[in-house]
């Protein structure tokens, strides 16, 4: 059953609405707004949020304007008196609620309202999974296009999704699949690059200025190409921001409190490329979180900081021989594959997806591989 919650300052009406409604909704109640976004922090999400208008300290429109913010899915509802119709009318307008019941509202009119909140919640929810498993699908088909035509790279995105899945989740991100995509998109830039060019960047070797130009390109190329796809837009931003020393507070296209979060993702996504060039140059993790700390003017402090119990990708796997035949997707290769032709296939501490297998398996059964080879393998 959907969670309906009630924000009174009057204990008395709260009673009331629990004695009301229990057998038809699961109602919770708050008194005042703090105590309203509280409660949706630790028992949240609610599908309706009703809220009396007039309340001290943070009125009810103040306290939806603040639950559009931390739970923007639950719809939001506001009781009021006629004398407070004006304020009530602004809210509406300003799109921080769905819509106001006057008071005394009588028991049939006030369960109808929450059933058109029940059904516009589950329209609202259905719509995000739908989205987020569209997006999340072509998502998926890059990276394996990703893989197949950049190991190296493909591997360099896999370490930088780990780093920033970690920080979004220890800073409670909301739409959480896109800063996933943030991380995995990451290198799709390098697609347009050269081989060479890749590797002597991730294995920082000294570029002639025009290469070192031509590679720090490649944000700027990941994000025309994902610019083109809708919703997406917020990654392509983010992920064209990755070399940039200043990162703009201002987000083209983007409101609060959408464009905040997209900054801070923006940031996140930097910290993870610095924090993984530093690792990958063998830095231990404190001796990298050291580092970026002396960075004052490119990393904010609380967020380097959140790489404190950061655990690494390998840190659950064991370092075995395994067959090329018995390869399997999440196992992690420890050398480079190459064919029998020299070409690269596989880069070091890139992870086996289901594409990249497939195109090993093949090449395996035509003796154009190793027998045997090192592999991070899951325990």
């Amino acid at each position: 059953m959907d969670k309906i919650l009630f924000v009174d300052d009057e204990p008395a009406v709260l009673s009331g609405y629990q004695r009301l409604l229990h057998r038809e909704f699961n109602v919770s109640v708050a008194s005042g707004g703090e105590q309203g976004l509280a409660s949706i922090r630790t028992n949240g999400p609610y599908a309706v949020v009703i809220s009396d208008m007039r309340m001290p300290g943070m009125n009810g429109a103040q306290f939806l304007a603040q639950v559009r913010q931390k739970a923007p899915d639950s719809v939001r509802m506001l009781l009021t008196g006629y004398a407070d119709l004006n304020a009530a009318l602004d809210a509406v307008n300003e799109g921080n609620i769905f819509r106001f019941l006057t008071k005394p509202c009588e028991k049939d009119v006030l369960v109808k309202a929450i059933v058109t909140g029940v059904e516009q919640y589950g329209l609202v929810r259905i719509e995000k999974e739908l989205l987020e498993k569209t997006l999340m699908g072509c998502i998926k088909v890059l990276t394996d296009v990703l893989s197949a035509a950049s190991p190296e790279a493909f591997g360099k995105s896999r370490r930088i999704a780990h780093y920033v899945r970690h920080l979004v989740l220890k800073f409670r991100l909301t739409s959480t699949w896109r800063f996933e995509a943030v991380g995995s998109l990451s290198q799709l830039g390098c697609v347009t690059l050269d081989s060479d060019l890749i590797q002597q960047a991730y294995t920082y070797t000294k570029m002639s200025v025009e290469d070192q130009a031509r590679f720090d390109a490649h944000p700027q190329a990941g994000m025309d190409l994902l610019a083109r796809i809708p919703r997406l837009e917020s990654v392509a931003w983010m992920i064209g921001q990755q070399l940039k020393k200043d990162i703009p507070d201002v987000v083209p296209g983007f409101s609060e409190p959408y464009a905040k979060e997209i900054v801070l993702g923006a940031k996140i996504l930097k910290l993870a490329l610095a924090f993984d060039d530093l690792r990958m140059k063998r830095l231990s993790i404190e001796d990298a979180i050291g580092r970026l700390h002396s960075r004052r003017s490119e990393f904010e402090r609380d967020l380097v900081d959140g790489l404190d119990d950061i655990v690494p990708p390998v840190a659950m796997m064991a370092l075995r021989k395994v067959s090329t035949l018995k390869l399997a997707v999440g196992m992690i290769v420890e050398q480079e594959i190459r064919s029998a032709g020299g070409m690269l296939l596989v880069a070091k501490a890139q992870e086996i997806t289901p594409a990249l297998l497939v195109k090993l398996e093949n090449r395996a059964r035509a003796k154009q591989l190793d027998r045997e080879i090192m592999a991070l393998v899951p325990v």
